[in-house]
């Protein structure tokens, strides 16, 4: 029988996905040719109050959709990376050497910003360092070409059409250049990498000069972030977690964001700092998080965590900018790594995963190779239904015990 469902699982999408192509083929209306859409766009932005120099002068470097934007925001990496390769990657020895010698060299700016707006200096730093490596890449696209390629695409084009039309408010209100508006594929602009839409309601004119350039000026670099962390609401009293150790016999039902404790709690069920010695007492409403699964390392996350997963949702993110923050400070390394190291899944065997799960009963949505919330409540579905550690994570193991149950009779 699991063979019959793995054959339909995997059949199925196939003949719907050449059902819907060829429906697509016969029914999708022609897109609208490229300078008829612009020329749309020119008149949107100039109605909105955008002076029309300023729309002819950017919208005169928009020859054409760009190639290279539309294969970015269309590829997938081939494997999902893993906690420990995603942090490698990210906190370098050299890295965390450059985050404490610029903590230094820049101390007067950071003091006064965080007097300002209550953000610690060595979180800007560490939000600098993982955004664009303390400003050394920045993105090498003109933000307006990269904006009206995808805003002109199909796929996303309501969310970059108002992105764009930002960018361009943002000409006319004089703080940057039109040549010097570079910045990611997708649009992500400066040293803090905020897109227009961020910029137009949270960066400010850290140094008084009557305009606010994330690109160069590093008062205004550094208000900005720390504006948006506090309007999205950091505390300047905490910390933003730590790593910990479970008990025996610990409800991995309990793990997750959405999932939240006093410190006070979690202390009296056991959880532990990571040398061991207790958690203490406090009110801090906390989460344990296991961004590797049951058998890697495990971190309490407070407030400021959740702040984080506001600038980018990324779990891993959150993580990294976190511990990286302590180790600007003299805090020490990641203690509980696993004695092995875990093997990645690629992209289509998440799909695999996911098709397995879907034909034994467990709603995963579409499969799509994204390891989303869906997924991973699936995962600890079938866990808890099959005796196993309820940590949702999906792991190449987990895929070959599912292997196995495919296949077998």
């Amino acid at each position: 029988m699991h063979n019959i469902f793995h054959g339909l699982s995997r059949l199925f999408p196939a003949v719907l996905l050449l059902t819907f192509s060829l429906c697509s083929q016969a029914q999708e209306p022609e897109q609208q040719p490229f300078a008829e859409w612009l020329e749309e766009l020119r008149a949107e932005a100039i109605a909105s109050g955008i002076r029309p120099e300023i729309v002819d002068a950017a919208l005169a470097t928009v020859e054409e959709p760009t190639p290279r934007v539309i294969e970015l925001d269309r590829s997938q990496p081939e494997f999902v990376q893993t906690f420990a390769d995603y942090m490698n990657n990210r906190l370098s020895q050299g890295r965390i050497d450059r985050g404490r010698s610029l903590l230094e060299e820049h101390s007067e700016l950071f003091t006064r910003i965080y007097n300002e707006y209550g953000v610690q200096p060595h979180y800007l730093v560490s939000f600098w360092a993982l955004e664009s490596n303390f400003g050394d890449y920045t993105g090498g696209f003109s933000v307006i070409n990269a904006l009206a390629t995808l805003a002109y695409d199909p796929r996303r084009s309501g969310f970059f059409r108002r992105e764009l039309l930002t960018a361009l408010k943002i000409l006319d209100e004089g703080h940057i250049g039109i040549d010097d508006m570079s910045g990611s594929w997708a649009g992500a602009m400066g040293q803090c990498q905020f897109m227009p839409s961020t910029f137009d309601r949270y960066a400010v004119d850290g140094d008084g000069d009557g305009r606010i350039d994330i690109w160069n000026s590093l008062p205004d670099i550094f208000a900005s972030a720390a504006n948006f962390l506090s309007e999205s609401g950091w505390n300047a009293t905490e910390r933003w977690g730590r790593e910990i150790i479970l008990p025996d016999g610990f409800d991995y039902t309990q793990t997750g964001n959405n999932v939240r404790k006093t410190v006070t709690e979690w202390n009296r069920l056991g959880v532990r700092r990571a040398d061991g010695s207790p958690l203490g007492n406090a009110d801090l409403q906390a989460s344990v998080m296991l961004p590797a699964g049951a058998t890697g390392p495990v971190f309490l996350t407070y407030n400021n965590f959740r702040t984080t997963m506001i600038w980018n949702r990324s779990t891993y993110y959150a993580i990294s900018v976190g511990h990286l923050a302590d180790r600007f400070v003299g805090g020490g390394p990641i203690q509980h790594w696993p004695e092995t190291d875990e093997r990645a899944l690629r992209r289509d065997e998440v799909i695999e995963l996911q098709e397995i799960l879907a034909a034994l009963g467990y709603d995963v949505g579409e499969p799509d190779g994204i390891l989303g919330s869906r997924t991973r409540a699936a995962v600890r579905d079938f866990q808890d239904a099959n005796g196993m550690p309820t940590d949702g994570y999906a792991s190449y193991e987990l895929l070959t015990t599912l292997r196995v149950l495919a296949t077998s009779e």
